[in-house]
C-alpha cells in the first residue's frame, strides 16, 4: 500500500497542516477550501517535491559520488560506482519511499527544522521551506 511520504509536512496556503486519509488504497491530503475537502493525491504533490529536492543531482551524479565517497572515507572504484548508481536511480527511489514512507522520527525532525511544503487547493506546490544552513559566524 502506498503511503504520503511528505505527511505532517504538507500545509494549505493559510499556514494549516493538510490531513492524510485513504481513498480506498490511495493517500491523499486533505485540502479544506472554505468547508469544501478536497482530496488531493499524495503522490502529486509528493513528486512535485520530490523533483525539486532532487532537481541539483542531475548532471552531477559523479561529482556528487565522489564527494560523498570521500567523506565516507570510501574513495574504491566500487564504492564511487554504488553512490553514482543511487544518485541516478531517483525514479526507484521514489517508488520505493512511497511504500515504506519517510519514518516518522525523520518527518518530525524536518517539520521541526522549519521545512513545510504550501500547496494550493489544486494539489500545486507553491513553496517549498527549507530551513536555511548558515555558518557559524552568520549571528
Amino acid at each position: 500500500m502506498k503511503k504520503a511520504i511528505f505527511e505532517d509536512l504538507v500545509y494549505d496556503t493559510q499556514s494549516r497542516l493538510l490531513p492524510v486519509v485513504f481513498v480506498g488504497t490511495e493517500p491523499t491530503y486533505v485540502y479544506d477550501d472554505d468547508g469544501f475537502e478536497r482530496h488531493i493525491p499524495a503522490e502529486v504533490v509528493d513528486q512535485q517535491v520530490w523533483d525539486q529536492l532532487s532537481a541539483g543531482i542531475e548532471g552531477n551524479e559523479d561529482f556528487l559520488a565522489e564527494q560523498t565517497a570521500k567523506m565516507l572515507g570510501q574513495e574504491d572504484i566500487f564504492s564511487m560506482a554504488v553512490i553514482r548508481s543511487q544518485f541516478q536511480n531517483r525514479d526507484k527511489q521514489f517508488a520505493e519511499l512511497q511504500q515504506q514512507g519517510f519514518p516518522q522520527d525523520v518527518r518530525m525532525y524536518l517539520g521541526m527544522v522549519g521545512f513545510q511544503i504550501v500547496v494550493n487547493h489544486r494539489g500545486e506546490v507553491i513553496e517549498l521551506k527549507q530551513p536555511a544552513v548558515t555558518g557559524g559566524d552568520d549571528e
